[in-house]
């Protein structure tokens, strides 16, 4: 049963239930970025995630989503489109004691199907987590190829770090020391 009235079906399926522990996906508001940046903060001191500042969450709360068991915040992730037909998984992170239980299963379907709605046919993420990602059709990538090179030139000029991530540069080499690049293919999985 939906929990909110009309708007875009897309936006009212990410408040429905999603599993037996009741968890309850959402598009994330401005009110819920200090208990993403609390979901975070662990991720970043154990060098799993690149910090955000402040500021970076609330410019960007319209990319997140976030997961609810009982009322209380117990995930989030982001969608950050790159390109006509790319887009990252961003700041993907499940508070410890509610891993292995389908709140990362949950808020990765939301976002690919998110994705898919805008267009994005392929989705890229940096991760330590190659299993998870693995399990989901994620493959690991090289650095050839990814795009065309007159996209390649304008991809070169944004500011953003997911970017540069994306596109290997080595200015962002020494943030991504160990990470997989990977790539998934909404159209064929």
């Amino acid at each position: 049963m939906s929990r909110v009235q009309g708007g875009d079906e897309v936006w009212r399926s990410m408040f429905e239930s999603v599993s037996a522990v009741d968890v309850r996906v959402r598009p994330a508001r401005t009110s819920d970025v200090l208990g993403i940046q609390r979901l975070v903060d662990p991720l970043v001191q154990k060098k799993i995630l690149l910090g955000k500042d402040l500021v970076v969450l609330y410019e960007s709360i319209q990319e997140f989503i976030v997961a609810e068991i009982d009322g209380e915040l117990v995930g989030c992730g982001a969608l950050h489109v790159i390109w006509d037909d790319l887009g990252e998984v961003r700041t993907l992170a499940v508070a410890e004691e509610h891993l292995h239980r389908g709140v990362g299963r949950a808020l990765l379907e939301r976002l690919e199907t998110r994705a898919s709605d805008l267009g994005v046919t392929r989705l890229f993420c940096l991760t330590f987590e190659t299993e998870f990602f693995g399990r989901h059709g994620y493959l690991a990538i090289g650095e050839e190829g990814l795009v065309p090179p007159e996209v390649y030139y304008e991809l070169v000029r944004s500011p953003d770090e997911g970017v540069a991530e994306f596109l290997d540069l080595a200015r962002v080499k020494p943030n991504t020391l160990g990470n997989t690049r990977m790539l998934k293919d909404l159209v064929s999985a």
